[in-house]
């Protein structure tokens, strides 16, 4: 009769597994595929009790899905059993073509392990086939790549017996459902979970992207964001509204241009040099009108993915009125705050930047004068002032300013009576070392290629065509007795005139300063002794004319002593040179004649 009937059981039974397989597809998230998977063997395979025990990320397994027992569900549901016990079940008993069965006469040494399990009671066997309450049947569930997911234990078939050889397969081939559904169920929880956090990403980076833009739109200094690398590197790709009001053109308009377009050409340099990676230069960019504006400009480098391309964020602040302030402190410091004039400190390193150490009489060889055409003097043309003058008015009673660049100077001292020198009395040209003096190109090298151009004087008064530096001293005649008939007011006036009138009489690229109280000097380059001579004269007639100050007219007269500045001399050596040039040149005329030029 079982015989007979074996091939309904086996469709009733196909019956049941499809429907409950088909279930388990229906299921959404991971616990209820879970809690569909032991439903199932509770309904369709004949089961009365289930349970699923799942693999955590540990490796131990949790019980996380019963059913057929309410009261042994909540003793056991969430209790965990470690992966070494598990693997001793699943390697004791017989093997039932990927089922472990472990009868009761061998469970018994499990009873005291960590898996969780439910007892239930019943007499013993009464044929070889009938089901024991502590008869333990497991179906391990398996990943594709053969890793463990977790194990089903079922127990009290409704028959009585233990299953056959179509009721193992059937829970077999369930069991394989199962993780297939397992599998699909942690993967759409996966994708669900990615998803979320995907989409808590985008929305913290267009959180993000919104700060960014409006720290960059609304804010006070310019921004801009630039390329790099390719053909296009450094054009502008993004301007804010600040660096558009900056420099006077659309954002339309400079989405043309880079950086390099804009910088002041002596800047360019200074551009180029500045490196990319958090790189800072100060330079000068134009405006739409040609004007140009100081700005500090700060690099930093902002990449849009890890492989993606690379863009130059620069921050442009405006300086302007911060270069304004250096460069009038610079000025007070290199030039007479009274006439406008370059002061003592600032005609020195002019002068310095001249002279070298190697004596006159060494004469340029036809390849350093090749050399020297070539190259020019370009390393030799920095008027960096190291002092200021410490005289400023009538008598020279002003402070002393600070040195050019940063560097201090102390007050220069008052030469006594209408001079500032005397050849009897303290020489303030003098040094520990003569050729230490501001601007001095250190002395050149022995070898034919020197690129220093020398400069020679005349070899006398008379001209024989040599060109070279002339220094002119003059020393006004008559001033001390104005500045004390008529008061420091009425002194200050006739310098700043006088300052005017040799301003006036020389070429654009010669230097007129004061050296301090009455005292100028007037370097000319090119010229020979006719024409250094010449030059005197034409000053000396422009300072003579009268001089009219609050209604009043007043005459100074002045004495020139002309110098050539040579190399081998020191800054104060050519000076001195002059200045006692011009001491003879006041003497040999009386006091009358001096004052009436």
């Amino acid at each position: 009769m079982e015989t007979e009937s074996e091939p309904y059981v086996r469709l009733a039974t196909l019956r049941q597994l499809h429907r409950v397989v088909a279930e388990l597809n229906t299921a959404r998230s991971l616990a209820d595929t879970l809690q569909t998977v032991v439903d199932g063997i509770v309904v369709g395979l004949g089961y009365e009790l289930a349970c699923v025990n799942l693999v955590r990320p540990d490796g131990d397994l949790v019980v996380a899905a019963f059913a057929g027992d309410p009261a042994a569900e909540a003793l056991i549901t969430g209790r965990v059993g470690s992966r070494a016990s598990w693997e001793r079940r699943l390697t004791m008993g017989e093997n039932w073509d990927g089922l472990r069965f472990i009868p009761h006469t061998e469970g018994w040494v499990l009873m005291e392990d960590d898996v969780p399990q439910w007892h239930t009671d019943g007499p013993d066997p009464r044929f070889e086939d009938e089901w024991h309450p502590e008869d333990r049947l497991y179906a391990p569930m398996y990943a594709s790549g053969g890793e463990l997911l977790g194990v089903i234990s079922v127990d009290r078939p409704r028959n009585g017996r233990r299953p056959g050889a179509w009721g193992r397969e059937a829970l077999q081939m369930y069991a394989f459902q199962a993780a297939i559904a397992i599998s699909n169920a942690r993967l759409r929880a996966n994708m669900q979970r990615a998803l979320v956090r995907l989409e808590r990403e985008q929305q913290a980076l267009r959180a993000s992207e919104e700060s960014f833009r409006q720290a960059f739109e609304y804010a006070p200094s310019g921004m801009a964001i630039a390329e790099m690398g390719g053909d296009q590197h450094g054009r502008l790709l993004r301007t804010n509204d600040a660096l558009c009001r900056l420099l006077g053109r659309p954002a339309s308009v400079l989405r043309r241009y880079s950086f390099s377009d804009l910088v002041h050409p002596e800047d360019i340099g200074t551009l180029l040099r500045t490196s990319a990676e958090g790189g800072r230069a100060e330079l000068r960019l134009g405006r739409r009108d040609g004007t140009y504006v100081w700005v500090s400009l700060r690099n930093s480098v902002v990449a849009d993915a890890a492989d993606g391309p690379r863009f130059l964020l620069t921050h442009v602040e405006d300086i302007e009125e911060r270069k304004r302030h250096e460069l009038q402190l610079a000025h007070r410091a290199s030039h007479d705050s009274l006439t406008g004039l370059p002061n003592s400190a600032e005609l020195r390193a002019r002068l310095g930047a001249r002279l070298c150490r190697r004596p006159q009489s060494v004469r340029a060889s036809a390849i350093e004068a090749l050399d020297a055409a070539f190259e020019g003097r370009d390393g030799y043309d920095g008027h960096a002032a190291h002092g200021a003058s410490g005289a400023s008015g009538a008598n020279g009673g002003h402070a002393a300013h600070a040195g050019h660049d940063g560097h201090p100077v102390g007050a220069e001292a008052g030469g006594a009576g209408e001079h500032g020198f005397h050849t009897d009395g303290p020489d303030r040209f003098s040094g520990s070392d003569p050729f230490e003096f501001p601007g001095a190109p250190p002395a050149p090298s022995d070898g034919p290629y020197d690129h220093h151009v020398h400069t020679v004087a005349p070899a006398t008064d008379i001209d024989d065509g040599t060109k070279g530096l002339a220094v002119l001293f003059c020393d006004l005649d008559g001033f001390k007795s104005i500045n004390d008939r008529f008061g420091h007011h009425t002194g200050d006036a006739v310098l700043i005139e006088v300052a005017r009138r040799l301003t006036t009489g020389v070429r654009d690229g010669d230097t007129v300063a004061r050296l301090g109280g009455d005292e100028f000097v007037v370097l000319a380059d090119g010229l020979g002794a006719a024409d250094a001579a010449d030059l005197a004269v034409r000053l000396r007639n422009a300072i003579i004319p009268p001089i009219r100050v609050d209604g009043r007219a007043v005459r100074v007269g002045a004495s020139f002593g002309i110098g050539w500045a040579s190399c081998g001399m020191s800054a104060d050596e050519v000076l001195r040179s002059a200045d006692q040039r011009m001491y003879i040149e006041k003497r040999s005329r009386s006091k009358a004649h001096r004052r009436a030029g």
